[in-house]
C-alpha cells in the first residue's frame, strides 16, 4: 500500500523535462526572431567573414559598431541556445527508456541544430549576408527556412511528447500522407516565399524608386526584384491559409480529443492573424519591426499545425494506465 501511494505521488510530480522543453523551445523562436532581425537590419557582415569567431576574435566586440553588436548577440544567443538543446539531450536519454519517442525528438533536435549552425556559418563564410542579392542567397535562406522550421517542429514534438506522456511517436511518413501532409508542405512552401519575399523587402524597399535598383543591381538580383514585385507570396498566403482553416475545421468536427480541438482553434485563429498582419505589412511597405511580427506569426502557426497533426496521431497513455505500469515496475522491484 505504501509503495503505491508513494508512486502516485511520484506520477503526481510537475513534468519539470516537458517545461524545460517548451523553454527550450521558446528561447530558440527568439534567437530565430533575431536572426530575422540581423537580415532585416542588413547586420549579417557585422563579424566579417569569420565564423565562429567575431572579427577574428574571441574578445568582446567594442561598443559602437550597431552592426557588429547585432550580430555578435545573434551568435551568443545562438550558442545559448545549443548549451540548451544538449542539456535537453542529456536530459531525455536519462529520463526516458531506449525507444521511447522523446529521446527521438531530442535527437532530432540536436541534429537540426548542428545543420542550422552550419547552415548559418555558410551564409557569412560565403558572403551571403548584407546587401548580397544573388539567386544563391535567396536558395539558401529558403534551405535555411526549411532547416529552422524542422528544429522547430522537432523541439515541440519533444516537449508535446514528454508532456502528454507518449511511448510510441508518430512516423514520419503518418506526418507526411494525407491532409496532414498536405497542410505541412503547403506551411513550409508558404515559409519559403515568406522569406524570400522579406529578402526582397530588405534589399528592395518599396519606397526606393525601382528605376534606380535597376540601375545597380545585377541581372540576378533584377530577377529577385521582379520577384518582390509579382506578389507570389500574398496569393500564396491566400491559397494555402484557405486550406489550413478548412484542415483545422475538419478536425475540430470530426475528433472529440480536447487536445486535437484546442490545437484546431489555434491554427484557425493564427491564419486569419497572419493574413490580417500580412494585409498591414503590405500597406505599411513592410517595416522592420512588422516583419518581426509577421515572422513571429509564421513560426507559431507552423507550431500549432505541427502540434495539431501530432495530437491527431497521438499514442498516449491515460493517467490510469501510466500510474498501473509504474505500480507493477515497483512491485517487481520489491
Amino acid at each position: 500500500m505504501e509503495v503505491a501511494i508513494r508512486t502516485q505521488s511520484q506520477t503526481d510530480r510537475p513534468n519539470h523535462f516537458a517545461r524545460y522543453a517548451f523553454g527550450v523551445t521558446a528561447l530558440t523562436l527568439a534567437v530565430i526572431l533575431w536572426g530575422a532581425y540581423v537580415r532585416a537590419s542588413r547586420s549579417g557582415d557585422g563579424c566579417g567573414a569569420h565564423w565562429p569567431l567575431c572579427n577574428g576574435t574571441v574578445a568582446l566586440p567594442q561598443a559602437g559598431e550597431t552592426k557588429t553588436m547585432v550580430e555578435f548577440a545573434h551568435r551568443a544567443t545562438s550558442g545559448l541556445d545549443g548549451l540548451a538543446i544538449v542539456l535537453l539531450v542529456v536530459w531525455a536519454f536519462r529520463k526516458y527508456p531506449r525507444g521511447h519517442a522523446v529521446r527521438a525528438g531530442a535527437c532530432a533536435c540536436a541534429a537540426f541544430f548542428v545543420t542550422e549552425s552550419l547552415i548559418g556559418a555558410g551564409l557569412v563564410l560565403l558572403g551571403l549576408v548584407a546587401n548580397n542579392a544573388s539567386l544563391a542567397r535567396a536558395a539558401y535562406l529558403s534551405v535555411h527556412l526549411v532547416n529552422t522550421f524542422a528544429l522547430l517542429a522537432s523541439l515541440a514534438l519533444t516537449a508535446w511528447w514528454a508532456s502528454v506522456g507518449a511511448t510510441a511517436r508518430a512516423r514520419l511518413r503518418e506526418f507526411l500522407r494525407g491532409r496532414a501532409g498536405a497542410a505541412l508542405a503547403g506551411a513550409l512552401a508558404l515559409g519559403v516565399s515568406g522569406a524570400v519575399a522579406a529578402l526582397g523587402a530588405t534589399l528592395f524597399p518599396e519606397s526606393a524608386p525601382s528605376e534606380l535598383a535597376g540601375r545597380h543591381v545585377t541581372p540576378q538580383a533584377q530577377l529577385l526584384f521582379s520577384l518582390r514585385h509579382y506578389k507570389l507570396h500574398p496569393l500564396l498566403a491566400a491559397l494555402v491559409g484557405g486550406y489550413l482553416i478548412y484542415f483545422a475545421v475538419s478536425l475540430f468536427k470530426s475528433r472529440r480529443d480536447a487536445w486535437v480541438r484546442r490545437w484546431s482553434a489555434a491554427v484557425i485563429t493564427l491564419v486569419l492573424a497572419q493574413l490580417g498582419v500580412g494585409l498591414v505589412n503590405a500597406a505599411l511597405l513592410a517595416p522592420v519591426r512588422l516583419q518581426i511580427v509577421h515572422l513571429l506569426l509564421a513560426d507559431l502557426l507552423w507550431l500549432a499545425l505541427v502540434l495539431l497533426s501530432a495530437s491527431s496521431l497521438a499514442q498516449t497513455e491515460t493517467p490510469s494506465e501510466d500510474f498501473e505500469r509504474a505500480r507493477l515496475g515497483a512491485t517487481l522491484e520489491i
